[in-house]
């Protein structure tokens, strides 16, 4: 069982940028590290895995460099998938018809 402790420094990082994000919006991974100045998308997926603020800090939308949906509190498969869908096609986030996020929902922090 992990301990519960407030999240680190570089997890707040990660956890604020994720506002910017807009609603209908996703990004990927090493676009979040890159705004953070972190080179590690997995260092990335791990502090999202470890957010306790969700959905209000929206963790799902950041999906992977080629804009599959990537995990999900830690799985990559299964009904965390599901729910990740879910909570973006809620959001407006469409689908292309093989299950990629459709490249007009991509959102670069150059915008």
């Amino acid at each position: 069982m992990e301990l519960h402790r407030p999240p680190t420094e570089f997890e707040r990082k990660v956890f604020d940028a994720l506002h910017l994000i807009p609603r209908g919006k996703v990004t990927t991974y090493s676009q979040l590290g890159k705004y953070i100045n972190c080179r590690s998308p997995r260092a990335i997926g791990q502090a999202l895995k470890r957010n306790p603020f969700a959905p209000e800090t929206p963790c799902h939308r950041v999906v992977s460099a080629d804009l599959k949906i990537g995990g999900f509190g830690g799985q990559r498969d299964g009904e965390p998938i599901d729910r990740k869908r879910r909570l973006l096609e809620g959001e407006g986030v469409t689908f292309a018809p093989d299950g990629s996020i459709a490249p007009e929902c991509y959102y670069s922090f150059d915008e």
